[in-house]
C-alpha cells in the first residue's frame, strides 16, 4: 500500500479532477472512442479517463487496441507505454516506449518515463542515463530533476538525491508533489522536523505530520527504499 508521499507528475501543473469529474470523462470520451475507434485523440482521453478512476487493466486494453490501428502515432505509443508500467508490465513497456520517438527525434517526455520504468525495474544506472538525455533536451525540467532525485535515493546516494530534489523544487512551475519527495528524502536522512517543515508548505499540519509519522514507520520496520516497484513511496513517475 503505498503511503501519503506522492510521486511527481507531468511538468506542467493542473487542478487535480475530482472523481465525478474524471467519471463524466470516461462517458464523453468512451462514446466517442466507440463512435471511431480508431481516432487516437479519443483512446488517449479515454484511456486517461479510465486510469482516473482505477481502471488501468481495461485503459491498456484501449490503447493496445489504439496502437495496433495507429502502429507509428507516437502520442498512442507513448500513453501505452504508460499504461504497461502502470501495470507492472515493465520490459513490455520499455519496448513500446522505444517505438514512440527516435534518436533523430527524441522526446525528453519519453525518456523520462523510460527511465521510471528502468527504475522500477531495479537498473538505476540505466535509468540515470535515461534522465541525463532527458535534461539535456530539457534543461532543469522539474518532473525529470524529482525522477533523478529518487532515482539516487534509490541508489542509496541520498546526498545526490536531496541536492537533485532540492534543485527540482526551485523550478518555475515545480508542482507540491516535487516538494513531498524532497520532504521524503530528508526525512529518510533522519531530519524529521526538517521534513515535516518542508511539507507543510503545501500541506496543513496535520497532513504534514501524517507524512512524517509514516516516514517514521517506515523507517523503524525497515522498508525505507528496499523494492522498487508501483506503490513503492520512491517509485520516479510515468507520468499521465
Amino acid at each position: 500500500m503505498p503511503g501519503p508521499f506522492a510521486d511527481t507528475t507531468g511538468s506542467v501543473p493542473t487542478p487535480p479532477r475530482t472523481e465525478a469529474q474524471s467519471r463524466q470523462d470516461m462517458t464523453t470520451w468512451g462514446e466517442r472512442y466507440r463512435a471511431n475507434p480508431g481516432d487516437p485523440q479519443a483512446a488517449i482521453q479515454y484511456a486517461q479517463a479510465l486510469r482516473a478512476v482505477g481502471q488501468r487493466a481495461q485503459a491498456a486494453a484501449v490503447l493496445e487496441q489504439s496502437a495496433i490501428r495507429n502502429p507509428k502515432d507516437r502520442a498512442v505509443l507513448g500513453a501505452y507505454g504508460r499504461a504497461l508500467a502502470d501495470n507492472g508490465s515493465y520490459q513490455e513497456a520499455l519496448d513500446v516506449l522505444a517505438r514512440a520517438h527516435s534518436q533523430d527525434q527524441p522526446d525528453w517526455r519519453i525518456l523520462s518515463v523510460q527511465g521510471a520504468v528502468l527504475d522500477q525495474m531495479g537498473r538505476h544506472a540505466d535509468a540515470q542515463r535515461h534522465y541525463a538525455s532527458a535534461l539535456r533536451l530539457m534543461p532543469n525540467e522539474a518532473s525529470v530533476l524529482s525522477n533523478l532525485g529518487l532515482s539516487y535515493a534509490l541508489s542509496k546516494d541520498l546526498p545526490k538525491a536531496e541536492a537533485t530534489l532540492r534543485l527540482a523544487a526551485q523550478q518555475p512551475g515545480a508542482e507540491p508533489k516535487v516538494r513531498q519527495n524532497l520532504a521524503l528524502v530528508v526525512g529518510l536522512q533522519g531530519r524529521f522536523p526538517e521534513a515535516e517543515s518542508i511539507a507543510r508548505g503545501d500541506l496543513s499540519a496535520e497532513e504534514a505530520s501524517a507524512n512524517v509519522a509514516y516516514l517514521r514507520q517506515m523507517l523503524a520496520q525497515q522498508k525505507s527504499w528496499q523494492g522498487t516497484r508501483q506503490g513503492s513511496p520512491l517509485a520516479p513517475s510515468t507520468g499521465s
